[in-house]
């Protein structure tokens, strides 16, 4: 599988997506929408940058009884993302009733991930707010068999635990990993994160950029870096 630079839209409209997305000029980057977008604008938003040429991971993280998922997958999978994601924390039988609802009836679907835990989350935060005592590497790779057990192509994981990832599920099975900065860069609310020369070193699929890339001055320039550095 090729590595790939995701950027994440962050915007709250779809002008000021377009505005951004006009600055790659003979580029289609991978890109991911979000909440903030996705609830600002609809599925018309998605089918746009779609119909442009690019990639998507939408980025939904759904997560409730496993019939609500299996039918909110049908409605997805009809927009033609290639990514989505949902909470590992929603039991194997949510995430098989997410496969089988995100399936077509021609057998295709997008790549399907689960979030272990997000990269806004660190251990103590872990133990005291979630009431969960094991090690978060522990949780982290317990959260990521179930995924693989239930057929799902990867997680999204923070870069420091993607090595981990592969070598308890394999290395065909997918780590899209955001918590990436510069080395020279504002972490900003991350509490685990790494440059993407580092998430390439450690085996990450995928890497999410945003700020990094999106409030740069020159954003092009930012994600060719990035791109350089994770891709080479």
């Amino acid at each position: 599988m090729g590595k790939d630079v995701i950027i994440a839209c962050d915007f709250d409209s779809a002008q000021k997506t377009f505005d951004f997305l006009d600055k790659f000029t003979g580029k289609k980057p991978f890109v991911k929408i979000g909440m903030e977008l996705f609830y600002a604008e609809g599925p018309s938003i998605v089918r746009e940058i779609k119909k442009r040429g690019h990639k998507i991971f939408l980025d939904l993280k759904l997560h409730d009884i496993p019939n609500t998922v299996k039918k909110s997958m049908a409605v997805l999978s009809r927009l033609d993302v290639d990514m989505t994601n949902l909470h590992a924390g929603g039991t194997k039988r949510m995430m098989e009733a997410a496969i089988e609802g995100l399936t077509r009836p021609d057998g295709t679907r997008p790549i399907l991930i689960a979030v272990t835990q997000l990269t806004s989350t660190d251990e103590e935060s872990m133990k005291k707010d979630l009431l969960i005592d094991q090690p978060i590497d522990k949780v982290v790779m317990h959260y990521a068999k179930n995924a693989a057990d239930a057929g799902l192509d990867g997680v999204v994981c923070s870069p420091l635990e993607a090595g981990k990832v592969h070598a308890t599920c394999g290395n065909n099975f997918v780590t899209v990993t955001p918590g990436v900065r510069f080395a020279d860069g504002d972490v900003g609310d991350q509490k685990r994160v790494m440059t993407p020369a580092q998430a390439k070193e450690i085996g990450s699929d995928y890497i999410v950029v945003g700020r990094p890339i999106t409030a740069a001055e020159d954003p092009v320039a930012a994600y060719e870096r990035c791109v350089n550095e994770f891709v080479g």
